[in-house]
C-alpha cells in the first residue's frame, strides 16, 4: 500500500498530515527515511513516524444510531457528519456501510474493511434492509400487494424486486427491500400512490438497530459474537 495511506491510517491522521511528515523525513520504514508520499511499502514493514512504531489498525466494525440532519459522509463542509459522532481513533479509516438520507434515521454501519464493505453493498449480494416507514396516508391492502409483485419507479425501466410489507396502525408500514436504488423507499411508495413523511432504518442483513442505542450513539461490533 501507498506510504502516506499507511501513515495516515496507522497514526489516525489525516492523508495531507501524513503527507507533511513523510515529505519533512519523520517516516522510516525498515530504518530507512522515506520522503515520497507515494512509495508501496509492504504493510507488513516496521514503520516509525517521529521515532515511534505504528501498526495498521485491525479490522474495525461500527454499528451508529445515525440521526436526523446528519449526512452519511466522510466530509462535509457544511453539515455535520456521521464521523463528527464517532469518538473513535481510527474514526478517519472508517467508511460507511450503506449511506442514508440526511433526513432518514436508524442504522448505520461503518467499517474499515473493504472487503466486508463490499459483500454487504453489491448488488448481486441482495442483503436485506428493512425500513420503518411513516406515510401521509395509511398504506392500503392493494398498495402492499403491488409493492409485494415490484412497482415501476419513475424514470426507471424494470420493476423492483418483491418486497416485504407489513401494514402497521399510525400510518405506518415496515417494508424489507434486497436492493439499493436512489431513495428507494420513498420512491416506491410515491409509486403506489403515498409518500413518506419519515423513514428510519431498522436492519441491515443480520444486523439489527440495538434497542439501547440512543440517537446519535454507536457501539463496537464483535463479529464473532451475536452483536
Amino acid at each position: 500500500m501507498r506510504l502516506d495511506q499507511f501513515v495516515s491510517q496507522a497514526a489516525a491522521i489525516t492523508r495531507v498530515d501524513a503527507q507533511q511528515a513523510i515529505r519533512c523525513g519523520w517516516v522510516d520504514v525498515e530504518g530507512k527515511t522515506i520522503t515520497k508520499t507515494s512509495t508501496h511499502i509492504d504493510p507488513t514493514a516496521a514503520v516509525t513516524l517521529d521515532d515511534a512504531l505504528i501498526t495498521l489498525p485491525g479490522d474495525i466494525y461500527l454499528m451508529l444510531h445515525k440521526p436526523a440532519g446528519v449526512v452519511s459522509a466522510t466530509e462535509d463542509p457544511e453539515h455535520q457528519t456521521v464521523l463528527d459522532l464517532i469518538d473513535h481513533p481510527h474514526r478517519k479509516t472508517l467508511r460507511i456501510v450503506g449511506r442514508l438520507d440526511k433526513d432518514t434515521t436508524g442504522l448505520l454501519l461503518l467499517t474499515n474493511d473493504g472487503d466486508w464493505l463490499h459483500r454487504i453493498t453489491a448488488p448481486k449480494s441482495h442483503v436485506p434492509k428493512t425500513y420503518l416507514a411513516t406515510l401521509a396516508w395509511a398504506l392500503t391492502e392493494e398498495g402492499a400487494e403491488q409493492l409485494r409483485a415490484g412497482v415501476q419507479l419513475h424514470g426507471e425501466k424494470g420493476l423492483t424486486k418483491p418486497a416485504e410489507v407489513e401494514i402497521l396502525p399510525d400510518q405506518q408500514a415496515r417494508i424489507t427491500i434486497s436492493e439499493g436504488k436512489y431513495h428507494q423507499v420513498k420512491r416506491m411508495f410515491a409509486a403506489v400512490g403515498n409518500r413518506v413523511g419519515s423513514l428510519h432504518r431498522e436492519r441491515i442483513g443480520e444486523w439489527v438497530l440495538d434497542a439501547a442505542l440512543a440517537p446519535g450513539e454507536w457501539k463496537v461490533l464483535n463479529l464473532d459474537s451475536s452483536d
